[in-house]
């Protein structure tokens, strides 16, 4: 994979934590040109300081209006992650109009937002990966506006796939189940909780941060060139028997 993204410029948002920070880390050390995109100044700081070569972008994604400004001056681009998001997670009864707004405004609007403005940038050959999950096919209790959001980023990627197709430029997405992120522990900590869906999971575990960011990897690399228009589970077998 190293020849396949050596020197190419890929986009990351959501790089101050979890999978896109470590994302970010990753391209870095395998040559690519990293454009780092958080709200949060404080770990861009530290990812700048621990990889120097990546340039960061500190805006926040659910502003339309400033992510224009922020990531508008940007030159040719060859991969794009849509990886920010947000998991409010209640009941449905307690979820209310700021979380959905919330939810959307991020999970949603931003990834489209800036696709639409990035896929003028890029050429014959690029690669968009929306970092989508399981429950946009799945239902999980108090997931109500994270899997309405997540099935929305699944349609977004399969309508991108046919219209940027013809471009030569890729889109799909990876769905993972549970990934041990600081967000995934905290919402999954509660055994009484994680225990029934690790039963359903035949490799008996949830998923690892590194194991997403190897197939994002691969999602924007030369050695996926056939692949458009999918959604990759990441859920250890979970879909082969539920």
């Amino acid at each position: 994979m190293e020849c396949c993204l050596k020197g190419k410029t890929i986009v990351v948002t959501g790089a101050g934590q979890g999978i896109g920070n470590e994302l970010c880390r990753t391209l870095d050390q395998i040559g690519a040109k990293v454009i780092a995109v958080s709200r949060s100044p404080a770990p861009l700081e530290q990812l700048k300081k621990d990889c120097p070569a990546i340039e960061t972008k500190q805006v926040d994604l659910s502003d339309w209006s400033a992510t224009r400004t922020v990531l508008g001056g940007l030159g040719k681009v060859d991969g794009l992650v849509n990886n920010a998001g947000v998991a409010i997670i209640k009941p449905f009864f307690e979820l209310t109009e700021q979380d959905f707004d919330s939810t959307f405004n991020v999970n949603v609007k931003a990834a489209f937002n800036v696709a639409q403005m990035l896929a003028t940038k890029m050429d014959s050959g690029a690669s968009i990966v929306n970092v989508s999950s399981l429950a946009s096919s799945k239902a999980f209790h108090g997931h109500c506006a994270y899997t309405m959001s997540k099935a929305a980023i699944d349609g977004l990627t399969k309508s991108l796939a046919l219209e940027l197709g013809p471009r030569k430029i890729r889109v799909n997405s990876v769905n993972p189940t549970v990934i041990l992120t600081r967000m995934g522990r905290d919402n999954w900590s509660d055994p009484a909780k994680a225990d029934p869906l690790l039963a359903k999971i035949p490799l008996g575990r949830f998923g690892e941060v590194h194991e997403v960011v190897e197939s994002i990897v691969y999602l924007l690399s030369d050695r996926s060139s056939f692949l458009n228009g999918h959604c990759l589970p990441l859920e250890g077998g979970y879909l082969a028997g539920n």
